[in-house]
């Protein structure tokens, strides 16, 4: 009788270990987060940067490739803003699509 019984419920197991998988990440997605004190530090703004400091963090990160712009984007002003704030839009947007590919391929 307990061998009719776990071949009866042998093909919901993967169902069941799938939802109890994701009720468990959904839980750690809607968690209450407690609001930060007033003793609470936040990070520093970022610093825009033009293009001779880009140079130099290059140079300084990957001294092998140092600074690498075929396209020559850093030169130009985006939407009416300064060289800097384009600088800065492009780095953002970088990071910003790095992580989605990551996250494309991971899956």
């Amino acid at each position: 009788v307990v061998g009719i019984r776990a071949s009866r419920y042998h093909k919901f197991a993967p169902m069941l270990s799938a939802s109890v998988a994701l009720s468990a990440g959904s839980a750690a997605i809607t968690a209450p987060v407690a609001a930060p004190g007033r003793g609470a530090v936040r990070a520093a703004a970022p610093a825009l940067m033009d293009k001779s400091g880009l140079e130099g963090f290059a140079k300084e990160l990957n001294p092998v490739v140092g600074y690498w712009d075929p396209l020559n984007l850093s030169n130009g002003e985006f939407w009416g803003d300064s060289n800097s704030a384009t600088i800065g839009f492009l780095r953002e947007s970088e990071i910003k699509h790095g992580r989605v590919a990551v996250a494309a391929f991971v899956g």
